[in-house]
């Protein structure tokens, strides 16, 4: 039997990893990855490395064995079918008969287009039969803190958000939960809506940036057609931009507020305050 996470290299990944080992031995997880060099230092401390990738459903053929926990991380290619990518490890886990199949999923209450890769996927896990885990996360404070370039750059935060508020939380606090359904019992067809135990606006965020910089940064909402513009001014593709802009309707809506303190509960702590991330995120 091993706990293995695909995805394990990425950003959620990593963090998922580094926390396994802090609770099972490293000759009980195994971590998926596309690129072998970039898991070298999990290979040194013990963790059995496969490599395999979504857009190729053979490098996954006996991957997986009966007993197993299996932790789907979401595929962030939004340009290559996800759920197609999704549905690859799905059949996998379901061949092999896997113990529990866990996956990162989006707030129930998320309408906006990011969303239905998701509940797409969620309905193929639940096909599948196998005992699962949806873990419904909610917005990561890293979507902000790890774009703070335009922000310092133009002392403001610009979003299409309004006055809606957001339940985010850290990275390292959705592993975390993650790490409590593979480690422990009684996950077995489960569902989770997860989110930090604080809402906040962006108002907020731009007075605890101005706390933490020692400047006055603004907040200043836009409309959605204006957020995509800047977007696709900056270089990202229209598609994403649309996409992200349609999030920022999503939450002024108030549906990435993620009431219930399920994260907190199943991680057994307090979710990392934003002002944390933020403070952590200037420093680097």
């Amino acid at each position: 039997m091993s706990i293995v996470v695909t995805g394990a290299t990425g950003h959620l990944g990593r963090h998922v990893v580094a926390q396994l080992l802090e609770r099972v031995p490293a000759a009980e997880v195994t971590a998926v990855v596309r690129d072998k060099e970039k898991a070298a230092g999990l290979a040194e401390r013990g963790v059995r490395i496969a490599v395999a990738d979504y857009n190729a459903p053979e490098t996954f053929d006996g991957l997986f064995a009966a007993g197993d926990k299996v932790l789907l991380i979401s595929g962030n290619e939004f340009d290559k079918g996800r759920v197609g990518q999704h549905r690859v490890v799905i059949d996998a886990a379901k061949a092999a008969g896997v113990a529990l199949l866990a996956y990162t999923s989006a707030p129930g209450t998320l309408t906006a287009s990011l969303a239905d890769d998701h509940r797409a996927t969620e309905e193929a896990v639940l096909a599948s039969g196998l005992p699962y885990s949806l873990l419904r996360n909610g917005w990561y404070h890293e979507n902000y803190t790890e774009n703070l370039a335009p922000v310092l750059a133009h002392d403001a935060v610009v979003t299409a958000a309004g006055e809606g508020r957001v339940s985010s939380a850290a990275r390292a606090d959705y592993a975390a939960a993650a790490v409590a359904v593979l480690t422990g019992e009684g996950h077995e067809n489960t569902t989770y809506e997860l989110g930090g135990d604080e809402a906040w606006g962006f108002a907020e965020y731009a007075a605890a940036l101005s706390a933490r910089t020692g400047r006055t940064i603004s907040y200043r909402p836009v409309s959605g057609e204006a957020l995509q513009g800047i977007l696709t001014g900056a270089g990202l593709p229209e598609a994403l931009a649309e996409m992200l802009a349609g999030v920022d309707a999503s939450i002024e809506r108030g549906e990435l507020v993620v009431a219930g303190g399920e994260l907190s509960r199943l991680t057994g702590r307090p979710t990392t305050p934003l002002a944390v991330a933020v403070e952590a995120a200037l420093k680097d």
